[in-house]
């Protein structure tokens, strides 16, 4: 340990930061007002309201929610891009393009057994019955002999033209293209719930399916537990005849994409971006992200119209399709994306997590916990695959957006948890392109992308919590100065060290197991890496105003996490070797 670290060591520690003025304003001061401003009734209704759609690319039920989020926002006093003036802050456009393939939407479907009383499947009790890009059968349906096939495999070996094929393997795709569009089978029936939908008590759950477009396809209908377990059983009894009818629509149309506003009164080329995807049928996938997104737009133009108060860089909000949307933003103009200092995503962010039996939970930006899973740190039951530490994205983002949500967690009795970074959803994009980003969302969810997804299961507090919680954060950033980076600085510097203790522990008990000593050393070296670059990303909050206080609060905080991760490493190798 030099001289010089050990100075640093004690100097903070002994006498904490030498600043005399923290910020005027600070995120507990944006808690204090949004927690009287926002109720999550206008993310409810939202959510409502565009839960009723079957919602794809394009389709009438998109559409519809697209203008119904724009009416909304001229309402709260936004004003349509093309009519605005210099002095309008708040402004919305629809961004149109043309779609490669027709749009698609389900108008009604059935499936029954002949000879059965009651249909097995119905759509107005099951609307995700059928695949996405599924054609119209004719008018009164088909009739066909069902077949099980195991795999792609069996189709060499058996005729199944003018059949109904059922299949329960994971490689679905190759049986339709083989079996439906190839051989002649009149469609496909299909079935695989994972076991975290907890099929065999959700009963009636249908997860939603997709076919690739394609001007030949015919139908294919998932099926749920107990529709599965009916035909099985009928099956087991002898040759099994099915009716389905299916009825589609399939039209050209365009991709819409609403961007909402919000110029900033100092630095509006600097900015931060909200996006929620409004595709999939979902009550909480995705109309809940879609709806308090709403209440946040609406929100914070009521707040800054009133002269409550302000944002210095921009706010901007989109509503489109899941991840393409938001990389159309982000690549289409290289100038603005240079300037998106922050995004984040929000995806089912609306649940009652006693019936989903999900969390909340804050998907960090790819940190030493997505190589090296262990502690408190868990993946979802989505997964990801094992980073590298060329994959590390260090900025003091997680901790900051994990330290507030926790604050209204504890405000509101609330439960905030983390997983390590997996990907998916609209955060991505903004990491490929090197932009903070991370993902507010729920999950494991026992109905997730399913039709028990509805509305019921949507509660009202956990839709104004993240609200909240997401929007005081960014009104923080946004009005940003050295005094917050300080404040930030603060921040990383003590979740640094418990870190750093947390992964000591971890590592000695790891090493009392049989690990390397070696290799424990390097998980701490990481974590030291990466909080003391996540310290120095805190300068691009501080681009005006005295920086010399940050520089100075940066290289305390710095010292202290080096001294702490030597005399870790110190520790685990004179006690352990570096075997």
């Amino acid at each position: 340990m030099t001289k010089k670290l050990v100075f640093f060591f004690f100097l903070a520690m002994n006498m904490g930061w030498s600043q005399e003025k923290s910020s005027a304003v600070t995120t507990e001061d944006y808690f204090k007002l949004l927690r009287e401003n926002i109720n999550g009734e206008k993310a409810y209704e939202t959510t409502a309201y565009v839960s009723q759609f079957w919602r794809v690319v394009g389709n009438s039920g998109f559409d519809k929610s697209i203008f119904k989020l724009a009416s909304e926002l001229e309402a709260a006093g936004y004003v349509l891009e093309e009519k605005a003036t210099a002095l309008d802050r708040f402004t919305y456009r629809v961004e149109k393009r043309p779609l490669q393939h027709p749009t698609w939407e389900p108008v009604d479907a059935e499936l029954s057994l002949v000879g059965a009383s009651s249909p097995l499947l119905s759509q107005a009790t099951n609307r995700n019955m059928v695949y996405i890009n599924s054609a119209a059968t004719p008018k009164n349906g088909v009739v066909g002999e069902v077949v099980y096939i195991a795999d792609a495999e069996e189709l060499k070996n058996q005729s199944v033209r003018g059949k109904i094929i059922y299949t329960d393997t994971r490689r679905v795709s190759e049986i339709y293209k083989q079996g439906v569009l190839e051989q002649g089978a009149l469609g496909m029936l299909s079935y695989n719930n994972p076991s975290y939908l907890q099929p065999e008590k959700n009963r009636t759950s249908i997860q939603f399916r997709s076919l690739p477009y394609h001007p030949d396809n015919k139908w294919a209908i998932a099926l749920s537990f107990e529709a599965k377990e009916n035909l099985v059983s009928a099956m087991k009894n002898g040759p099994v005849r099915a009716r389905v009818k299916v009825d589609t629509k399939l039209y050209a149309s365009e991709d819409l994409t609403l961007v909402a506003d919000i110029r900033g009164a100092e630095l509006p080329e600097e900015r931060l971006v909200f996006s929620a995807h409004v595709q999939e049928p979902g009550a909480n996938d995705n109309a809940s992200g879609v709806g308090a997104q709403l209440e946040m737009a609406i929100t914070t133009a009521k707040l800054i119209a009133s002269e409550t108060i302000d944002a210095y860089r921009s706010i901007t909000f989109l509503w489109g399709v899941e991840i393409i949307s938001t990389n159309r933003y982000i690549v289409e103009d290289e100038a603005r994306a240079k300037n998106i200092k922050w995004g984040i995503s929000l995806d089912m962010v609306g649940q009652n997590t006693a019936l989903t039996g999900g969390s909340f939970l804050i998907e960090k930006m790819p940190d030493p916990s997505a190589i090296w899973t262990r502690g408190k740190d868990q993946h979802s039951e989505w997964g990801g695959r094992v980073l590298s530490l060329e994959d590390m994205k260090p900025h003091y983002l997680n901790d900051f957006i994990l330290h507030n949500f926790k604050d209204q967690g504890k405000f509101a009795n609330w439960v905030v948890k983390t997983n390590p970074y997996e990907g998916g959803s609209d955060h991505m994009p903004f990491l490929r392109a090197n932009i903070p980003g991370l993902l507010l969302w729920h999950f494991t969810d026992q109905f997730y992308h399913t039709d028990n997804d509805t509305m019921d299961k949507v509660s009202k507090e956990t839709l104004r919590n993240v609200s909240t919680a997401a929007l005081a954060s960014a009104l923080t950033l946004v009005n940003g100065d050295s005094y917050t980076a300080v404040d930030l600085i603060e921040l990383l510097k003590e979740a640094g060290t418990e870190r750093l203790a947390t992964e000591f522990l971890l590592s000695e008990a790891a090493v009392k197991e049989g690990a390397s000593p070696k290799d424990e050393e390097q998980i701490i070296q990481a974590w030291a890496d990466w909080y003391l670059k996540a310290i120095e990303a805190t300068r691009d909050i501080s681009n005006s105003g005295n920086t010399a206080i940050v520089e100075k609060a940066i290289l305390m905080a710095q010292s202290v996490l080096e001294v702490q991760a030597e005399s870790f490493i110190s520790e685990l190798h004179n006690k352990y070797g570096r075997s």
